[in-house]
């Protein structure tokens, strides 16, 4: 049963939706040139969606006004590690040699790891998986089963693909700051059919206390502080400037901010650019419309079941991105 409207009931797919009508957390869109068509990715729960057990839900559009769905395309099954009543975080799907590759990150809070969490939260296993499909609508199949892709003495999550410039894949992710105060992104070299990690350590890349504007305060009652790394993604500007979004908290308000590679390769260093977004937005990723313009998709506010998707107009400078239109005036183009 849905608890708050009609839009999300996966037992009743609806078209003509506006994404002011889709709740949605860690908006992903995928977009198939192939068929004209744009996918909407966000996670699908039994309390807001009537699902039996947590997953990963699909909307599509052919000119991002209008939407149809929920489509449900994958479900955390039973025989794996994860709980499939715990939780499936910032799915995004990605097209890697004829296959359609979703990343999404799964919990399991039966099972706890040694010492105590920052600010007294609980250890326990949380990282991405990876499943595939032959459809953008799935149903995916996850290739690892038994645990995450990284090591699951780690609490990590939002793992994203990125392909170096030899072509070999990685997964780029952020190490939790439940686990370390000062959260991180970090970086692992997949094997390359992406069933799993490679042999290779992790690659460190930036603290959460690297942005300078960034003070650290996440609970509202001031009460905890720390430095917190979200929705890392990776992409190429026109001067071939290798840039990634990511979220972090500035005096206790969601921000999409962004950061730059000084050498242009994965391993950096890399500098934090100023914000793109504040007022409780965040979790952002940029995709190209049907006539190649960039687009900056994100949800604000944080919370659900209130959350929503929001779209920006954005420039390529060469440098950087930036955002050229607000949501607001851009969704009133409509």
């Amino acid at each position: 049963m849905n608890v708050y409207n009609d839009a999300c009931d996966v037992l009743n797919p609806r078209t003509g939706l506006r994404l002011d009508e889709i709740p949605a957390h860690d908006p992903f869109i995928f977009t198939d040139k192939t068929t004209q068509t744009y996918y909407l990715y966000t996670g699908g729960s039994p309390e807001l969606h009537g699902m039996e057990r947590y997953g990963v839900l699909a909307y599509k559009s052919n000119n991002l006004k209008e939407w149809e769905g929920p489509f449900v395309v994958f479900e955390v099954p039973d025989d794996v590690w994860a709980n499939p009543q715990h939780g499936a975080w910032a799915p995004e799907v990605h097209l890697y040699k004829g296959r359609y590759h979703l990343f999404v990150t799964l919990h399991n809070n039966d099972k706890a790891l040694q010492g105590e969490g920052h600010g007294g939260f609980p250890l326990q296993w949380r990282g991405t998986v990876i499943a595939v499909a032959d459809s953008l609508l799935g149903p995916f199949e996850m290739t690892k089963r038994d645990t995450p892709i990284v090591s699951e003495q780690l609490m990590t999550l939002d793992g994203s693909l990125y392909i170096d410039e030899e072509g070999s894949p990685w997964m780029v992710y952020c190490h939790e700051w439940v686990q370390t105060a000062d959260g991180t992104v970090e970086a692992i070299r997949l094997k390359e059919d992406l069933s799993d990690r490679s042999s290779s350590a992790p690659i460190h890349l930036f603290n959460g206390s690297s942005a300078p504007w960034d003070n650290g305060d996440l609970l509202s009652d001031g009460a905890t502080s720390a430095y917190v790394t979200d929705g890392c993604q990776l992409y190429r500007t026109s001067n071939n400037r290798l840039i990634m979004l990511w979220s972090t908290y500035n005096k206790g308000s969601y921000v999409q901010t962004i950061a730059r590679s000084t050498t242009g390769t994965l391993e950096g260093p890399w500098e934090q650019l100023e914000p793109l977004v504040h007022d409780d937005s965040g979790h952002g990723m940029l995709f190209q419309t049907f006539e190649g313009e960039w687009r900056l998709i994100l949800h604000s506010p944080f919370s659900m079941p209130q959350s929503r998707s929001k779209l920006y107009e954005m420039t390529d400078t060469g440098e950087s991105f930036i955002v050229k239109t607000t949501a607001s005036r851009y969704m009133e183009t409509f």
